[in-house]
């Protein structure tokens, strides 16, 4: 009897330590997947391609982006605000920098970083916090704080 309770025991300790190691996340490969992200919006916005930029952002009505004092509600939202406040050379060429990914799971990260936008002559530039999350499609902005 105490042979078997101990033997059960232990295979539940075993079994324990095994589901707690598989989510331990993988930090070195959502990084390099998040920071791979980042770099391909830099250049879909760089091209003057807002809808390359949004191709990471969920796109759903669930999708929320806060700047300001507004917050807006689904990708199509977000992508008309876009379309509307940058055109052209209000474009300007758009840089990230200070980026820390925080993996909290090998499916959720979220991203804290500086924008900036640099104009022939000027220059904007701001914090943001994204959160990602991992979909079937893959990596997914689920949220933006931008000000």
């Amino acid at each position: 009897m105490k042979k078997s309770v101990l033997l059960l025991a232990f295979a539940s300790l075993v079994t324990l330590m095994t589901y707690c190691c598989e989510f331990t996340p993988d930090i070195q490969k959502v990084e390099n997947e998040i920071t791979d992200i980042l770099d391909q919006q830099k250049i879909s916005w760089n091209e003057e391609n807002i809808e390359g930029f949004m191709e990471y952002y969920w796109n759903s009505e669930k999708f929320t982006f806060q700047s300001g004092n507004k917050r807006l509600h689904g990708w199509d939202a977000l992508l008309s605000r876009y379309k509307e406040s940058y055109s052209g050379e209000k474009l300007g060429k758009l840089d990230f920098a200070d980026i820390e990914i925080k993996a909290l799971s090998n499916d959720l990260a979220y991203v804290l970083g500086r924008w900036q936008l640099l104009y022939n002559d000027s220059s904007e530039e701001g914090l943001f916090t994204i959160i990602f999350l991992r979909m079937p499609e893959g990596w997914r902005i689920i949220h933006d704080h931008s000000s």
